[in-house]
């Protein structure tokens, strides 16, 4: 279990690149979403538990059924560092994140939302400062074109898989999935590494060559 200290460390210290040169480190190279996810704010920081969300396409709107139901389930039941993963069908027809779905999910202390979806309201999004990560933008509601089918379950989402309880990490350059029994360990492993570019970047600034560095360091 990561602290809430380790957590506050992780937001103000980290960056995407360097979680995905540790995670490079321990083994599992297929880790970062496709650089179609994008920031709806580039200013700000994404860091969090994943709690997982299944679309599927759908093509009509069974009077007898509540199409938002698993979706409302899961953000009301989001908690404090949690993020919406929704993993959505390719394509430009669902999108599953908006405004008040942003407000509900901010009021219960969650970290953000992921999609490979669409999103729509952004500019009331951006003026809440919530995280949202999306693969496009566009004005569609998912009422009968998408539905989500299931929740909590693994996903695949930008490319990756994400299972509930994951950690996510995302900034300007892009996401990466994090497996939740390494998060500690990663995140641990991430600051030493920061602490050591910082190291670099000094010596670099000083005038000495990005051989002599790279060849006492290892770090490029």
């Amino acid at each position: 279990m990561i602290s809430e200290e380790l957590i506050g460390e992780a937001r103000s210290k980290l960056y995407s690149a360097v979680i995905s040169d540790t995670l490079d480190s321990f083994g599992g190279l297929h880790h970062a979403m496709g650089p179609g996810i994008r920031p709806l704010d580039e200013s700000l920081t994404l860091f969090g538990r994943a709690r997982t969300g299944l679309y599927m396409s759908i093509y009509h709107v069974d009077p007898k059924v509540n199409p938002y139901e698993l979706e409302i389930a899961l953000v009301d039941d989001l908690q404090p560092n949690d993020i919406a993963v929704l993993a959505c069908p390719q394509g430009d027809r669902v999108a599953p994140w908006g405004e008040l779905l942003s407000t509900a999910a901010n009021a219960r202390g969650a970290a953000g939302c992921v999609t490979d979806g669409l999103v729509r309201d952004l500019r009331l999004i951006r003026s809440m400062r919530f995280p949202v990560f999306a693969g496009g933008i566009g004005p569609l509601d998912s009422k009968g074109r998408g539905m989500v089918m299931q929740i909590d379950v693994p996903v695949e989402c930008g490319g990756v898989p994400v299972k509930p309880n994951d950690w996510l990490f995302g900034d300007v350059d892009g996401v990466v999935v994090i497996p939740g029994d390494r998060v500690e360990d990663v995140v641990r492993a991430a600051l030493d590494k920061v602490s050591a570019e910082n190291t670099v970047r000094q010596e670099l600034e000083a005038g000495e060559s990005l051989a002599t560095v790279f060849a006492r360091h290892r770090i490029l």
